[in-house]
Parts: structure tokens; sequence; C-alpha cells
């Protein structure tokens, strides 16, 4: 691995773009911003940071994520959110492979650790939440259903584990995760509502007390104390607006 591109897509991300910038800037050979026309500060604070700063309309998580892997410079490349940031660990290990680029994979899965209101979360199903970051730029695509999309290599391509993790400044309030709940919720309706009402209904109901007993028990959420139980009822909230949301939009057609 001889040169990285780091790329990050935002929209009005003033209070976390500065932060994971500077993260990266001891991996990266060039850090590439895709912004969706931000109406803060966001384009202001990475033309001071001198990153290559470039927008488009947003259609998409996956699409826009794709569409900044294309962008990127280089072959190898580190995709962030703006709320996160490389832990020391993952940046040496990072550093390591650059320095030493025999018999690289073609991608690295890292581990996830997630925040919330500033306290980080290892139960809810929130950890490892392993995600495949850093990948040659030609191996795979982002997919998924948005808003949750996904990087998945060509079949054929070879994947290994990174040690380190990804640090998400997930939630840093409670307020922030009601916005980014409804937020998703709404994304998802719009992807689901194709389906049979049936179908919808089934999901609303039942896969809301389920999302709740698995985060709250089977997750160990409970050892968490409020913040587990908060994360947890918003999980199972999340399941039942989208699909509540996808019978409406269904109905309106």
């Amino acid at each position: 691995m001889h040169q990285l591109s780091a790329v990050i897509i935002t929209f009005n991300e003033e209070a976390n773009i500065a932060v994971c910038i500077e993260s990266v800037k001891a991996i990266a050979d060039e850090i590439l911003v895709l912004d969706s026309f931000s109406t803060d500060r966001t384009r202001e604070i990475c033309i001071a940071h001198g990153v290559r700063f470039e927008q488009h309309a947003f259609d998409g998580h996956i699409q826009q994520k794709n569409r900044a892997k294309n962008l990127a410079k280089h072959q190898w490349v580190l995709s962030l959110d703006a709320d996160e940031k490389p832990s020391e660990q993952l940046i040496q290990s990072i550093q390591a492979l650059k320095q030493n680029p025999l018999n690289l994979a073609d991608g690295y899965v890292m581990n996830r650790l997630n925040f919330f209101c500033g306290k980080p979360i290892k139960t809810c199903g929130w950890y490892p939440d392993r995600k495949l970051r850093l990948w040659k730029k030609d191996s795979g695509e982002w997919t998924g259903v948005n808003p949750h999309d996904r990087f998945e290599l060509h079949v054929g391509k070879k994947q290994l584990f990174l040690h380190g993790d990804i640090l998400h400044n997930t939630y840093p309030t409670r307020n922030q995760m009601i916005a980014q709940m409804n937020k998703f919720a709404r994304i998802a309706a719009g992807e689901l509502k194709h389906k049979p009402t049936i179908v919808l209904l089934g999901k609303m109901m039942f896969g809301s007390v389920f999302r709740f007993l698995r985060c709250y028990f089977f997750k160990l959420g409970f050892t968490d104390g409020k913040a587990g139980l908060d994360i947890s009822l918003h999980q199972a909230l999340e399941v039942f607006y989208k699909y509540r949301m996808a019978i409406k939009l269904k109905n309106s057609n």
C-alpha cells in the first residue's frame, strides 16, 4: 500500500469534520470530502484544513459513498463518516500496512466503537460492530438499503482483519439520537414502501418488539443502565416508525 485516500461524505457537519480530518492526516496522502451542499460552516472548515473539497447533490448514502470512492485519486481508500475517527491503534495498523505492502488483502475489516452521550457502548449489539472500511477502490462497491449502507468486496477478493477501532461519536446527546432515528426511519420508509402491507404490519409490530428484546436483554443493554435502556428503546422505535411510515407512503399512492 503506497498511497491512501481518506474519503468522507458530509452535510452540515461543522461540529465534527475538523476532528475527523485531523485524525487521518498521519495516514492519508489525500483527504477528499464530498459534500452535499452544506448550509453551515462545513465547506469553510474543510478548505481551512487543506482537503480536496467536492460537492454533489445528495441522492442516497450508498450512491454518495460510491461517488466519493470513484473520485479518490489513489488505489487504496479509507472511508469514514464525519463523526468518526481512527483510534491510535488503528492508525498504527494502517501505517504498518503502508510501510510493508507485501501480501496485502483487497480489503480490511475493523471494529467500530460507538459512543452515546460521550460514553463508549459495548452492549446493545453496538460492539464490535465490524466494518469493511479500508479497500482497493476497484475491489468492491457500496451496497445495502439506504440509509444502512455497507461495502462489499467482489467475489474472489481477499479480506483480513485490522486491529484498532473506528471511534464513532454516534449520538452526543439523546435529542440527536431521536433526530437521527426519525431521519433514518423516513429514508428507510421510502425504500420499503413497495413491500406488501401485511409484511410491513408484521415487521412494525413484531420486529420492533424483537429489536428491543435483542438489544436490552440478549445483547446485555441492561448492564449499561439508563444508556442501555435509552438505546434499546430507540432502536425499537426506529423499526416501528420506519414500517409505519412505509405503510403511510404506500397508502398515499
